[in-house]
């Protein structure tokens, strides 16, 4: 049993709440005993979780990267939370800054998602269907 105090338009009540089972509450105002119906709210799904990846830290020596090395590649990250809807781009494609490489959904809208420089899709790391989340990466340019 779970006992409050409310005061509503200056008047004091002492609820004590018995029992709820699913959306029946048996509570007592004042002394007296009510049976109150709980509204029932739509089921939310369940959000996404998704466990953060773990990389193994190796103590090398660091080396000085060639030109062809991952230093030239860059990524095309997730603006925000969304569904990819659409690859609009394969390995080995050359695209101009600009170009539209994806299509997601975000907040209920479909985003076009553009690269922010020119080069060669070197990998793509989603694919339709796929969840993402905000900063993800979505394909790399070399």
């Amino acid at each position: 049993m779970k006992n409050f105090k409310f005061k509503i338009n200056s008047n004091e009540y002492e609820v004590a709440i018995n029992e709820v089972i699913e959306n029946i509450a048996h509570i007592q105002v004042n002394g007296k005993d009510y049976t109150v119906e709980l509204e029932k709210k739509a089921d939310k799904p369940e959000p996404i979780v998704r466990k953060p990846k773990v990389q193994a830290v190796k103590n090398e020596p660091v080396q000085p990267k060639s030109q062809t090395s991952s230093a030239s590649i860059k990524s095309v990250l997730s603006p925000l939370p969304g569904l990819i809807l659409d690859v609009k781009v394969k390995e080995g494609d050359k695209l101009a800054k600009g170009a539209i490489v994806l299509v997601m959904e975000a907040m209920k809208m479909e985003n076009n998602i553009a690269t922010e420089f020119e080069g060669v899709v070197s990998s793509i790391k989603v694919k339709n269907g796929q969840s993402v989340l905000q900063n993800e990466v979505l394909i790399e340019i070399q």
